[in-house]
């Protein structure tokens, strides 16, 4: 069965790849309904995940939140931090989007939280989470602490050699510096 669900998670990852969304789709829900009927939790939220990548694509807020939100819930039963941290990033990033500062913010400070406390946190993973959280902030009209974020995401992004991230930071950066919210 494992191997069924190994087989249609890569499959769909080359769909995306691909942007054959509905392909990589059918090959998700396949793969979730597969590990549905064998307990598979692990794959089962990768698969969520992915669909929930793709539904946030084809700009489906609701449901992309749905399946973050399970497999959010998966990761935490299991202990998996670093899995847990990436999704409710992106969960604040969905309520970021949809105009729910209030239930973004908790997100954005969970996954804070949690890679902080993680020491193979991936570095860029952390400046997404940052980068994400500066914006609600500079939105918000808080300034200093989306100062202080943009600044911590874009030594992060440096460190990655991440150029996009670097320039983007430094730019917002510079606008609050002259009083311009971002």
């Amino acid at each position: 069965m494992s191997e069924t669900v190994d087989k249609l998670l890569r499959q769909a990852s080359q769909a995306r790849k691909e942007n054959r969304l509905d392909d990589a789709k059918q090959d998700l829900v396949e793969a979730i309904d597969l590990c549905r009927t064998a307990g598979i939790h692990g794959e089962l939220a990768k698969a969520l995940k992915g669909l929930a990548q793709i539904e946030r694509g084809l700009g489906h807020g609701d449901a992309a939140r749905q399946h973050y939100e399970e497999a959010a819930a998966i990761y935490r039963a299991d202990g998996d931090v670093l899995d847990l941290a990436h999704t409710v990033r992106h969960l604040g990033d969905i309520h970021r989007h949809e105009g729910r500062p209030e239930l973004a913010e908790p997100c954005y400070q969970e996954a804070l939280t949690l890679y902080r406390s993680h020491a193979q946190a991936p570095p860029l993973d952390l400046a997404n989470t940052l980068r994400g959280f500066a914006i609600l902030k500079g939105d918000a009209g808080d300034a200093e602490p989306a100062k202080m974020l943009w600044g911590e995401a874009r030594d992060l992004y440096a460190a990655c050699s991440v150029k996009e991230g670097v320039v983007e930071s430094s730019r917002r950066l510079a606008l609050l510096d002259r009083g311009e919210l971002t």
